[in-house]
């Protein structure tokens, strides 16, 4: 058994940061397109606005698709939980047959701050767990293998993540 790194249940956490050479008004549209990271990101494919909604607002709901080589393609249903627009825009994921905000499969969450001149500061944080989500299916699949395969998720989380916020950085500044 694999003693070492993070246990599903820990809810483990990736944070990438990345200073980008425009301010936060140019930067903020860019976080807030829920497609935009399928043009960087390895596995998520887009996502669409439900309910009627255009854009994103407190407890605004889309639908995330995604794909990779482990897990297949997947649906998620993600629901905006934190919007301070020019700020934060924040959401949690859940199984497309199961919402609940309160234990979602996943967190996330863009952070701007201006900092000096005319720069910002972009964080984007991910959290997987505490509830269900097709990880924890993979390793009720490899019990043994749990810490593994939750250290591959956040490695392969992170590459994403980079590859989103170096991308915003590429477009803001150009």
């Amino acid at each position: 058994m694999d003693s070492t790194g993070p246990r599903y249940a820990d809810c483990p956490t990736v944070e990438v940061e990345v200073i980008v050479d425009a301010a936060t008004p140019v930067v903020w549209p860019l976080i807030a397109d829920i497609e935009l990271p399928a043009r960087f990101s390895s596995e998520f494919r887009g996502a669409a606005w439900l309910d009627g909604v255009t854009g994103p607002s407190l407890g605004a709901r889309f639908l995330g698709t995604n794909v990779n080589s482990v897990a297949g393609s997947w649906q998620t249903v993600c629901t905006v939980v934190d919007y301070v627009p020019e700020r934060r825009f924040g959401y949690v994921v859940n199984a497309v047959d199961r919402i609940d905000l309160e234990r979602p499969a996943a967190a996330w969450r863009y952070e701007l701050e201006p900092v000096l001149g005319e720069r910002a500061r972009l964080r984007y944080l991910a959290r997987v767990g505490p509830g269900p989500s097709l990880l924890t299916r993979v390793i009720a699949a490899d019990p043994a293998g749990e810490r593994h395969i939750v250290a591959d998720r956040l490695a392969n989380l992170r590459r994403n993540m980079l590859a989103t916020v170096h991308g915003v950085k590429d477009i803001a500044e150009h």
